[in-house]
């Protein structure tokens, strides 16, 4: 099984709650653990609040998460003027309220990939590995093709009833 949610959003911060909260519900019901929940909701808050104040002039943005095998792809796209993101990036002061976006990403994701389309806004491309707890649906639904080919169940590590790094990283998704 894959999963894929996509929705067009209105570039308003009032956006970035509904898109968390759908893909939070989501993740837990399919048994994603409470961390990687967390770090996959303010991965999501950075990307969609960049888009948010940066993306002008564009009035909408799109936000994609397909979700296959033990992997949470999320693709956040704009059609604002686009961002050089390959530029020497300086840390922001340590009492700064803004500019901690990207770094916020970059140490909460397992992959992250930009793509600025010059003047046809941008993508930013953030990867989660996921684990589940014990007994959860996910193992069932999306890991269904290795239960099917006799790879079995992925074991529980250790006394903590979470799935950890049970599968290869498998193929990046293509940012078109």
């Amino acid at each position: 099984m894959e999963a894929t949610i996509s929705l067009r959003l209105p570039r308003d911060a009032a956006s970035v709650p509904v898109i968390r909260q759908l893909l939070d519900a989501s993740l837990c019901a399919l048994g994603v653990e409470k961390q990687i929940r967390e770090d996959i909701q303010l991965m999501l808050s950075e990307a969609c609040s960049n888009v948010i104040q940066h993306a002008a002039p564009s009035d909408d943005y799109m936000v994609s998460t397909e979700l296959y095998r033990d992997r949470c792809v999320i693709k956040v796209v704009d059609a604002g003027n686009g961002f050089d993101f390959s530029g020497p990036r300086s840390s922001p002061p340590s009492t700064s309220e803004h500019g901690r976006g990207l770094l916020i990403m970059r140490a909460l994701a397992d992959d992250i990939r930009f793509v600025n389309r010059h003047e046809r806004g941008s993508i930013v491309c953030l990867e989660k590995n996921l684990r589940f707890v014990k007994d959860a649906p996910g193992l069932s639904l999306l890991l269904s093709e290795e239960l099917e080919f006799g790879e079995g169940v992925p074991e529980v590590v250790g006394d903590d009833p979470h799935i950890r790094d049970h599968l290869p990283a498998g193929d990046h998704a293509h940012v078109k």
